[in-house]
Parts: structure tokens; sequence; C-alpha cells
């Protein structure tokens, strides 16, 4: 049997540093490749004078390696950063309150384990997708969220669109910061529902510049040392497309099943049946799609317009034998309440009964 990297980072967790910490926990362990049963990665010390001392270590290390079926050859670089430690990879870090120190590192490396693992004290995980960006996924995310909420069930959101997370906004959480321990994070809360984004700990408009395993190595934490408490759901708003994030939710966590986001046009629909094919091939159940900017109604004179078409959707879930689950209406209000921080599910009138009637249906159907 071939080595993984998941194997190699299991063995990599054997090695032991002063402080009692490992190779892996202590986040050294850098540019991993294992390919033809050759393993190699660098080790990175903090400064040159712990790059000296660990002789020992890239030793134990090889040696643990070598013993490991299918592994022929294990070359080691063991270094450190010119400058600070900060240099050699970018980092955010939750605090305590404005201006504290760093308490809990976001955006390290993945730590392994065996396989699809539950989250404490959640019940079910539902990933909300699409094929491609603005079909109004997030927009849908955080009013499902609430709208279940006001229906007495008990929701989280993990906003997972790392790269543009915009949950903190259209939940009226702009500006405010978790806490931590050092260990765990402390979720903030809005209208009902446990919120965690990694838009919480940056500027509102500041990138995020990371590779993959920085990615997944977020996620990982985002989904394992946050306090969600006793959930029934955790709702998860992916990024569009079919990329690390996806891939490595459904390998991480149990998820229970995902949603999919799309228009009516043809063009959506194209790219909605790729996120169909990707949770497929990763195992994980397509629990129905959702027709977004369905119908729009003008608020003058009451004419009824189909400005993305009408009905897409729910003939592609016929089409695939799924369900559809229904559909949103195109509304002036959706946007408005979105930019400011008051989801429209939160209030009355016919787009809050249209999410009213889309959580009934999933806690019918036991999915929430």
């Amino acid at each position: 049997m071939a080595a993984t990297r998941e194997t190699v980072l299991f063995e990599l967790q054997k090695v032991a540093l002063a402080g009692g910490a490992n190779l892996v926990s202590a986040d050294m362990v850098r540019a991993l490749n294992v390919e033809n049963g050759v393993v190699r990665f660098v080790i990175e010390a903090p400064d040159a004078e712990s790059a000296r001392g660990l002789a020992a270590v890239e030793a134990e290390a090889e040696r643990l390696l070598r013993a490991l079926p299918g592994v022929d050859k294990v070359q080691i670089v063991t270094t450190a950063p010119a400058g600070a430690r900060g240099a050699a990879a970018p980092q955010v870090t939750a605090r305590s309150g404005a201006g504290a120190p760093p308490s809990l590192t976001i955006g390290r490396h993945p730590t392994p384990q065996a396989g699809p693992l539950p989250v404490s004290g959640v019940a079910r995980i539902l990933a909300i997708g699409s094929g491609k960006g603005g079909v109004g996924k997030s927009t849908l995310t955080s009013n499902l969220a609430v709208a279940l909420a006001r229906q007495g069930r008990r929701v989280g959101l993990l906003d997972a669109d790392i790269y543009g997370p915009s949950q903190p906004r259209m939940l009226g959480l702009t500006g405010q910061r978790p806490k931590s321990d050092g260990q765990m994070i402390e979720p903030l809360h809005a209208y009902g529902v446990t919120v965690m984004s990694l838009g919480l700990m940056m500027k509102e408009g500041e990138a995020v510049v990371w590779r993959g395993p920085m990615l997944m190595g977020a996620l990982q934490q985002m989904l394992n040392q946050v306090k969600w408490g006793e959930l029934d759901v955790l709702l998860v708003d992916l990024p569009p497309g079919t990329g690390d994030v996806q891939l490595s939710l459904c390998q991480k966590a149990q998820v229970s099943g995902a949603i999919i986001v799309s228009t009516p046009q043809d063009v959506a629909l194209i790219d909605a049946r790729r996120a169909i094919d990707m949770f497929n091939k990763l195992k994980t159940p397509v629990l129905g799609l959702v027709e977004n900017m369905s119908t729009y109604i003008c608020p003058n004179c009451g004419h009824e317009a189909h400005l993305f078409g009408h009905g897409g959707v729910a003939a592609e879930a016929a089409a695939l034998d799924l369900p559809f689950l229904g559909e949103i209406p195109l509304n002036i209000e959706v946007r408005l309440a979105g930019d400011g921080g008051a989801p429209v599910a939160a209030g009355d009138g016919p787009v809050a009964d249209a999410f009213g009637r889309l959580a009934a249906r999933l806690i019918a159907g036991g999915m929430a």
C-alpha cells in the first residue's frame, strides 16, 4: 500500500519537540509531497538558532517515514525564515478585544484525521452550494438560517466563503470580534443564529491570500475549534464553484447533505449541474434545489416579470430526480435588508414568507 499525505502526517505527529508539541501541532511541516515512493518536505523552524538544534528531530522523522510501506526515499530540508516568523505564511488571528494580542491562529495547515468526523454538539450539517457566483447563495443562507431559528430550530451558520466572507455584513455583525481563550473561539449571535466567519477576524475589504492548505486548515479550525453549543443544524455557506473548501468540508466533516442554489437561467443551471456532480462524487447527498431570483413583482403596477426565466430549476430537479425545495422571488427588500444587516426573513411580508416555507419544508422532511 502506497503512503499518503495523511499517513505521513500521522507519523510526523509522533516526532516530539521540546515543550510537549510535535512537528505537526507546532505547524512546522511545509511543502509536503508524497509521490512515487518519495516523501519530501521542509521543517520550518522559528529561527536559525532553533533550526540548528533540530538534527535529532529530522533523524527521527526520517526513521519513522522510512518504516512506512511503500516509502523508498525521504528528503527533508530544515530551514528558518530570514526575518520574523510571521513572514513565513499569512495568518489571521482571533482577538479577545480591540488591540488585544493574538490568542488563536486561524489559517494554519490542516491537522490529520482518520476521516469525516462529527462536529461536537451539532446534529446535522447542511452545505449550501452553487456552481457559480452571483446566484444569491449567501443571501439565501443567512435568511434560511433566520427562518429556521424563527421556527424554533437551534441554528448555526458557518461562513466558509473564505475569500469573500459576507455573512458579518448581512447579519449586522460588522466590526464585532469573537473572543478566544487561546484554544476555542466563542462565536457571535444574531437573530437567534450562532455565527462564525473569517470576516469577523478581519477588516472589511481585507483580502485573504492563501493557498489550498491554509484554506483547509482554517475550515478545519472553524468547524472544530468553535463553541457551537447544541445545534439542530449547522448551515455552511460555501464559496461558489467546486474547489478546495467544498472538498475539505466533505472529507473532514460528516455533512448530512447539500442544498443547491441556482437562478433559472441556462448558464446558471449548467454550473449547478457541476456542483451536483461534485457532491455526488464526494458521496454527499443532494437534498434538493432552490430557485432564487425566481419572480419579480413590480411594486408600482403589480406586473409579474421573469428577468432570469422561471421554472428552470424545478425542471432541472425533476430531470435529475431530486426534490425541488422552493423558489425565492427577486425583490429589492432582500438586497436592502442584507446590506443593512437585518435579513428580510427576520420580518414579515411575502419574501419572508417564502423563506419561512423553505424552512418549514426542510424541517418537515427531517433535513433541519
